[in-house]
């Protein structure tokens, strides 16, 4: 049990706590000896217990491995996890994995949301002074299927395709059933397509794609589901077209357009390419006088054109037609649409407006008004007016639309003191009709620029006295015809008026408080420019006397106001 080896090294089998002590080694030749001493502690072995021993689990589950060392009390242990053999490292795995020390004798590993990647052997190492033991456990997580193999397009026709594929991994769970999806440039994505069989059971490796539309490409991928779930699409296949075919949708809302005079415009919804199910796509109108028996058709080449318009001088405005809209390709002719009846065009307005006038309101607004034509044919949807002044060329004329049945419409904006000519015409969605003769009407001449000058008040109570200079307006500005008093309380926005002819008025304040007073004159350009503010308390009926009675007056002859306090009678007045 104890052997002293070549070397001269002491090996001890079998160690037990009897063997403890102090060795010493002591070696001798002709010149002298030498010698050394060795303490020897003898330490029970460290056991390890990992549960639980073998484990299956389902994708987004959680667990808790538990680790329990049986060590000699004088040693302190340490814990190590791995994942089939490699270090764990608690920083970098996204919250899955957590350490946990409850103990000093046992760690805990917390695996949490298990993730297909986190199946393994999980171990578990205790690490003293004196030795080091580990032990291992396995763990199967459960999941949905793996992505199918390769898919194979084997056949084509113009609504059908034959695929194949190989099946991907199961994760521990059988595959119970796939799912065909399609792809084409007119879908929002991968949708489901039905198949033969209606269910593909997880056995199955081929199906057919089957309601697919002629000449047009497709993309396919497989999806495998199982107990647990559904797995990852397969890559697509490549792209395949399916063969051409004789169209089978027709245009939708067919209908009729307005247009000129002696046109039937037939109308409809292109057909997208997604059902035109082949080279050479276009559309065959068909139409009849309603009543009639034979059919006149005309090809359409073009797949993007959605109307076509018939022209007869023969036909009269609104005459019924029965009309029918089908389709063709380079395989055939496909089906019609349903018939509906719609009328030739009635044509635009072939009468001008009558009685049409212009009135001048202001410096900026002429009224025109107008009466319809009942005997034109081609109702109007509207009226246009245009207007231009009398130094310019109609061409430049400004135009404003109404719309229905108006009959007269208000021009603002215009310039003061200036002719305009004036001319009306109808319209419709086939075009406008013929104008009216011109009208002709100046606007007014600017209001007065002078303000009311020099303004005298005098106060009696609630009652305020006013007079001013006369106005006396430019060339080129309208007559005065009379004056504005307005007043309001200080702090509101809406004031009273009282108008006269006279240069003086008489204000009755109604209220306590300071009233704000302004003066101007009226025309018929509008009103004129206002004089300077005049701000009068009101002590609402209180009696002032005769003594008391102030006269104010409010010169604007200079730059500067002027306030002239006056004790007089008021009998003066």
């Amino acid at each position: 049990r104890i052997t002293i080896l070549p070397h001269g090294s002491l090996r001890i089998l079998n160690a037990s706590k009897a063997d403890e002590g102090r060795y010493l080694c002591q070696g001798v030749n002709v010149f002298g000896s030498a010698e050394i001493i060795a303490s020897l502690s003898v330490k029970e072995p460290t056991r390890i217990e990992l549960t639980p021993k073998k484990i299956e689990l389902t994708v987004g589950e959680s667990i808790v491995l538990s680790c329990k060392a049986l060590h000699d009390s004088t040693l302190d242990v340490t814990f190590y996890w791995t994942l089939n053999g490699q270090p764990i490292d608690f920083e970098k795995e996204g919250g899955h994995f957590e350490s946990i020390k409850a103990q000093a004798s046992s760690a805990d590993l917390m695996i949490r949301n298990i993730l297909l990647m986190h199946a393994g052997r999980y171990g578990c190492r205790v690490q003293t002074a004196a030795d080091a033991v580990s032990d291992e456990t396995e763990l199967l997580v459960r999941g949905p299927p793996g992505p199918p193999g390769v898919v194979i397009v084997e056949e084509i026709t113009d609504t059908t395709a034959t695929l194949s594929w190989s099946p991907g991994a199961d994760n521990h769970s059988p595959i119970s059933l796939y799912n065909l999806q399609v792809r084409s440039p007119f879908s929002l994505g991968w949708q489901t397509v039905k198949t033969v069989p209606d269910v593909i059971s997880g056995d199955m490796e081929s199906a057919m794609a089957v309601e697919l539309n002629p000449w047009v490409e497709y993309e396919f991928r497989v999806v495998a589901t199982n107990k647990i779930g559904t797995g990852d699409p397969s890559a697509p296949s490549r792209v395949i077209r399916t063969n051409e075919a004789v169209p089978k949708t027709p245009p939708a809302n067919v209908s009729g357009r307005s247009g000129r005079r002696h046109e039937l415009v037939i109308a409809w919804e292109p057909v997208s390419e997604e059902f035109q199910s082949g080279e050479g796509f276009g559309y065959i109108v068909a139409f009849r006088p309603n009543g009639t028996r034979g059919w006149k058709e005309k090809m359409v080449t073009s797949s993007d054109a959605s109307k076509f318009i018939y022209r007869d001088e023969s036909v009269p405005p609104l005459t019924p037609f029965e009309v029918k809209v089908g389709v063709y390709n380079n395989k055939g002719d496909g089906p019609f649409s349903p018939i509906v009846v719609i009328c030739s065009a009635e044509g635009e307005p072939t009468a001008a407006p009558i009685d049409v006038k212009a009135t001048s309101l202001s410096v900026s607004e002429i009224l025109v008004t107008w009466k319809h034509n009942k005997e034109s044919l081609g109702r109007p949807e509207g009226f246009e007016v245009g207007y231009w002044k009398d130094m310019e060329q109609e061409e430049a004329a400004e135009r404003v639309k109404t719309e229905g049945n108006e009959s007269s419409i208000l021009l603002t904006g215009l310039e003061g003191n200036t002719l305009y000519h004036l001319r009306v015409r109808a319209y419709n969605a086939a075009g406008y009709g013929p104008p009216s003769a011109a009208v002709r009407a100046a606007t007014k001449k600017s209001p007065p620029s002078q303000a009311p000058g020099n303004i005298m008040w005098i106060q009696d109570g609630s009652h305020v006295s006013l007079g001013w200079e006369p106005v006396r307006p430019l060339a080129n500005e309208s007559d005065v015809m009379g004056y504005k008093v307005l007043f309001r309380q200080e702090g509101q926005s809406n004031s009273q008026v009282i108008e006269t002819q006279k240069t003086s008025a008489v204000v009755l304040l109604p209220d306590v408080g300071v009233y704000i007073i302004e003066v101007c004159a009226v025309s018929e350009g509008g009103d004129g420019t206002a004089s300077p503010q005049i701000r009068v308390p009101s002590f609402s009926g209180g009696k002032v006397t005769s003594a008391q009675s102030t006269l104010h007056v409010l010169s604007t002859s200079s730059s500067a106001t002027l306030l002239l306090a006056l004790m007089v009678p008021s009998a003066s007045w």
